[in-house]
């Protein structure tokens, strides 16, 4: 079976990862709120670090509920050696998870920068790819209005191919439609 080349086929996880959730159009609000906090985490770093502490994640973020989260204790979380202990990055997703308690939907605003479709792009190589995009600067640039933090937009066009906003699978790739 022929994957997108950045999948590291030695990486179960990373594998299913890449098979199951990369590029799958994801509209709960909960998880749009753990994909987008997943990714700012991973900023610097690699997606299989955060991949691998995902779960660390889960437990020590309530499960990504964005009020229980709105209320969590940053220095409690920086002693949590299942998460990435960078203070800018906790205190960031305490104050995200309180910019998504004042919007109506976070998946209706998320994809309104996409015009609430997949872009579907076909990519031939990885460096077809890129690191950002004209959606992916208005999203970030709106997003900081609003007050998150730890949303650049490589970040968000990171965020929009975890979650589906738009769908870089390769040509090559058994995951490619249309």
């Amino acid at each position: 079976m022929q994957r997108s080349a950045w999948v590291p086929l030695g990486d179960p996880l990373y594998v299913a990862y890449h098979d199951d959730e990369w590029g799958t159009p994801e509209h709960d609000n909960r998880r749009l709120f753990e994909l987008l906090t997943l990714e700012g985490a991973q900023a610097g770093l690699s997606w299989s670090t955060i991949l691998h502490k995902r779960e660390s994640y889960r437990r020590a973020f309530a499960g990504f509920d964005p009020k229980k989260v709105a209320r969590l204790d940053a220095e409690k979380l920086l002693q949590d050696a299942g998460i990435v202990r960078n203070r800018l990055k906790v205190e960031s997703a305490i104050s995200n998870a309180a910019r998504v308690l004042e919007l109506d939907s976070l998946d209706e605003y998320l994809w309104s920068f996409v015009g609430g479709e997949p872009l579907v792009n076909r990519p031939r190589t990885l460096a077809e790819i890129p690191a950002e995009t004209a959606e992916s600067r208005a999203m970030s640039k709106d997003l900081k209005k609003r007050g998150f933090r730890f949303v650049g937009p490589t970040v968000c066009y990171a965020f929009m191919q975890a979650a589906g906003l738009v769908d870089d699978h390769t040509v090559d790739c058994f995951r490619a439609t249309g």
